[in-house]
């Protein structure tokens, strides 16, 4: 299992499942990060908290502990 937290700054993936519970998955839901979605690391932050992303034509920062729940290919 490749999580987002683990892809390198400038590559693209696709969302392949979202792992969490309750309030918090539907918190990265409604960020737009769902299933099937491209998603492209622009910036991680010197210390890796936050990581700057691209994804449905916007900019969005993700903390690590979130980034982890999202699965990856």
């Amino acid at each position: 299992m490749k999580t987002l937290r683990e892809i390198k700054i400038g590559d693209t993936c696709t969302v392949k499942k979202l792992h969490g519970e309750g309030a918090l998955k539907r918190r990265i839901m409604d960020m737009g990060i769902t299933k099937g979605v491209e998603i492209y690391v622009r910036k991680v932050a010197p210390l890796g908290d936050p990581i700057e992303v691209t994804i449905r034509g916007y900019e969005l920062s993700l903390r690590k502990a979130d980034a982890e729940l999202i699965e990856v290919e």
